[in-house]
C-alpha cells in the first residue's frame, strides 16, 4: 500500500461515511479498544495515521496506543500496518515522547524511531518549509478552505521507499512526493496535478536552498 499523508482536519471536508469511520477509529483508540481499532484498520488500512476530524490533539492511533499503554503486540501490529513513529501530535510529541511522559516503559524501545535514511533535522525542516511553499503556491486557496495539515517530512526517513501521496480536496489530485537523496544535501521531488485539467502536471525539485520547477504540462 502506498503511504498517504492525510491532511484532513475539518469534518466539513468529508462525507458522512468518512466522518463516521474516522470518529469510530478515534473512539476505539481513545477507549483502548485495541481489537476494535485493528478491525477497522483491517478494512481501512490507509487510515493508520489519521486523526479525529475536528479534534485538537492530532492523536493518530499510535499516539493513543502510547498514551494508553497498549500491549506490545498491539503497537507492533500498528507498526506493521505502517504507523509512523515520527508523526507528531499538536504539541509536537511523537508516540515515544508520550510513552515516556506516561511512564509506559514497556513501549519506549519499540516506539523509538528507526530511521532508514539520515537527514539532519534542521536541514530537513528547511526542505519542508520550501515544500510547503510549493504546495501553497499551487493550492493555497484549497489549503486555507479546508484547513489542511501540510505534510511533515520526517516520516519519509522511516521508509524503505520514501514516497508519499498527499491528496488535496477540491483539486481532484494532489501532490506525490519522494526523497531522492538524503544526507546533508537532500533532494525532495514532488509531482502535482489536477486529474480534470489536461497538462496540469508540475514537477519540482526541492533542496534546502529552495524549490525549482523542472517540468510541467505532463498530465
Amino acid at each position: 500500500m502506498k503511504a498517504v499523508w492525510d491532511g484532513i482536519t475539518r469534518t466539513q471536508t468529508l462525507n458522512e461515511t468518512g466522518v463516521q469511520i474516522r470518529h469510530q477509529l478515534a473512539d476505539r483508540a481513545k477507549t483502548c479498544d485495541w481489537s476494535g481499532l485493528l478491525n477497522i484498520l483491517s478494512e481501512r488500512p490507509e487510515y493508520v495515521n489519521v486523526t479525529r476530524p475536528g479534534g485538537r490533539s492530532l492523536y493518530a492511533p499510535l499516539h493513543q496506543a502510547a498514551y494508553g499503554g497498549a500491549p506490545h503486540s498491539v503497537v507492533q501490529e500498528l507498526l506493521n500496518r505502517g504507523a509512523w513513529r515520527t508523526l507528531q501530535n499538536a504539541r509536537g510529541e511523537r508516540p515515544v515522547d508520550i510513552a515516556r511522559r506516561r511512564a509506559h516503559r514497556h513501549l519506549i524501545p519499540i516506539l523509538e524511531p528507526v530511521l532508514v535514511h539520515e537527514v539532519p533535522l534542521g536541514i530537513l525542516l528547511k526542505v519542508q518549509a520550501h515544500f510547503h511553499g510549493a504546495i501553497r503556491e499551487r493550492a493555497n486557496e484549497l489549503v486555507e478552505e479546508h484547513a489542511l495539515r501540510l505534510p511533515e517530512l520526517e516520516p519519509l526517513l522511516e521508509m524503505e521507499t520514501p514516497q508519499v501521496w498527499f491528496a488535496v480536496p477540491g483539486m481532484y489530485g494532489g501532490f506525490g512526493y519522494r526523497l531522492e537523496r538524503a544526507g546533508v544535501e537532500p533532494k525532495l521531488v514532488t509531482e502535482s496535478w489536477c486529474r480534470v485539467v489536461d497538462g496540469s502536471g508540475q514537477r519540482h525539485e526541492i533542496t534546502p536552498a529552495g524549490s525549482r520547477l523542472v517540468a510541467e504540462g505532463f498530465i
